[in-house]
C-alpha cells in the first residue's frame, strides 16, 4: 500500500466515522425510527458510542494527516472495527441483529483489512526518510 493510499483509506475512515457519530449523536431517534429498531432504555448509551466514533473520526483524520508519525494510532482502529464487525458478525449468526447494524459491520470489516494492510505495509517512523535542515 502507498503512502498516498493509506492517507485516503484513513481520511475517508475519518468522515465515515465522523459523519456515522454525528448522525447517531444529533439524529439517533429517527435512524431508530425509520429502521424500526426499538429504542434503547436511555439515549445516552447511543449518544456515548457516538461521540466515540466522532473522536475515532478524529484520530483517523490524525492517522491520514501524517501516517507515519501516527502509526502507533492504527490499532486502536483495528481494535474499533474489529470489535464492532465482531460484535455484530456474532449476533448476527447467533441470534438476530436488526438490518440497521449490519451495512456498518460488513463496512467495518473491510476497514479492518484495509487498516491490517496500513499497518503492515508502510514504513514504521525509524524507516521513514528524515528530511534534513538546509
Amino acid at each position: 500500500m502507498t503512502l498516498a493510499t493509506i492517507r485516503l483509506t484513513f481520511a475517508i475512515a475519518g468522515v465515515y466515522d465522523l459523519v456515522i457519530g454525528l448522525a447517531f449523536l444529533f439524529f439517533g431517534s429517527e435512524i431508530f425510527d425509520r429502521a424500526e429498531v426499538p429504542h434503547p432504555n436511555h439515549w445516552g448509551y447511543v449518544q456515548f458510542v457516538a461521540l466515540l466514533l466522532v473522536i475515532f473520526g478524529t484520530m483517523f483524520f490524525a492517522v491520514a494527516y501524517d501516517p507515519v508519525a501516527n502509526r502507533n494510532l492504527m490499532p486502536y482502529g483495528m481494535l474499533l472495527k474489529l470489535s464492532y464487525a465482531g460484535l455484530v458478525g456474532y449476533y448476527w449468526i447467533a441470534t438476530d441483529c436488526p438490518l440497521l447494524f449490519k451495512p456498518f459491520a460488513v463496512i467495518d470489516a473491510v476497514m479492518l483489512v484495509a487498516f491490517l494492510l496500513a499497518y503492515s505495509t508502510r514504513p514504521a517512523p525509524a524507516d521513514a526518510p528524515t528530511m534534513t535542515s538546509p
